[in-house]
């Protein structure tokens, strides 16, 4: 074949490419996405995963089917997601525990790269929080009454290698102080022991925290995000305390199988990020602690990357033992 009309034909079947690729794109979705939770209902990666999943409907035009798979950490119903087929029609809710279940578990039924991002849509702050009766009322003073009674504080977690317990082991770890990890199942026993002296000192999620706040039955000292909280704009941050750069938020997330056509991901991307700007959606995760976030699916996968980091170091440094 003659070089020109070799040429002409790799245009030609990159043109068919490119028009197929927007056609899919523009037909899309024309039949009902499931989006897959791995977590029981009610708990935060839920709930988010919900409220972006029915607003995403009434854009669409069709029905959101959400499909609760919990176990292991996040990772059977990650796993289920990961070997779906790549069309667009099953997506993912996910949250922070991909990134810890990176370092956490031994092994997992699926790899980084068997998954997509596609966008990050709410992040929601910690908060430093200790029973009333600790002589603190700033990070400074904290961790100075630390070092002069080391080993004598307790922190509460929702459990080991969870959220609450990373979180205040990247604070105890920056901060260089020995607090005792006393672990519970789950949040509500964890604020429990928190509010009746059991333990004296918990990073503890904004849902959790601010209704004990209010009825001032323990003292928010600080909250982990970079930038205050609109929903607690007094309370100073920890990396303005002294620690720029700390920062330990719970944040949510979209995905879809690898190989997902990159025109579908760019059209979740964009319709999400339009529902996320919208009051209504600002006020319904106001309501779950939460703030909206958004950014490229580029953005949101080296944002991953680099929390599967930041989290294995504090598994690292904590000692806490691989989950299987």
């Amino acid at each position: 074949m003659n070089t020109w009309k070799h040429a002409l034909c790799l245009l030609m079947g990159a043109f068919s490419l490119v028009y197929a690729a927007s056609t899919w794109s523009a037909a899309y979705p024309d039949k009902p996405v499931r989006v897959i939770v791995p977590f029981a209902p009610g708990g935060g990666t839920d709930v988010v995963g919900r409220l972006i999943g029915q607003k995403l409907g009434d854009v669409w035009g069709v029905s959101i089917v959400v499909d609760n798979r919990p176990g292991a950490g996040s990772t059977v119903g990650t796993g289920m997601l990961a070997r779906a087929t790549p069309d667009g029609y099953t997506l993912g809710a996910t949250s922070m525990s991909l990134a810890i279940n990176a370092t956490l578990y031994r092994s997992l039924p699926y790899d980084l790269n068997d998954l997509a991002a596609i966008i990050l849509t709410a992040r929601a702050p910690n908060v430093l929080v200790v029973n009333p009766s600790v002589p603190a009322h700033t990070v400074k003073e904290l961790i100075a009454y630390a070092k002069a009674n080391p080993g004598k504080l307790n922190f509460s977690s929702s459990g080991t290698g969870g959220v609450s317990h990373l979180s205040a082991e990247v604070f105890r770890a920056a901060a260089g102080i020995d607090m005792v990890h006393v672990p519970y199942r789950g949040a509500g026993p964890a604020m429990t022991a928190l509010i009746s002296g059991e333990a004296q000192v918990m990073m503890a999620t904004t849902p959790v925290a601010l209704p004990q706040m209010k009825a001032k039955r323990l003292r928010a000292i600080a909250i982990s995000s970079r930038q205050r909280s609109p929903l607690a704009p007094d309370l100073p941050t920890i990396a303005e305390s002294g620690f720029p750069g700390f920062e330990t938020d719970t944040w949510y997330g979209l995905l879809a199988p690898a190989g997902t056509p990159a025109a579908i991901i760019q059209r979740i991307n964009a319709d999400t990020a339009r529902i996320l700007e919208t009051p209504e959606m600002k006020t319904a995760l106001g309501h779950q602690g939460a703030q909206p976030a958004g950014g490229t699916p580029e953005e949101f996968r080296r944002f991953i990357e680099s929390e599967i980091e930041k989290w294995g170091k504090a598994i690292r440094a904590a000692k806490v033992p691989p989950a299987n």
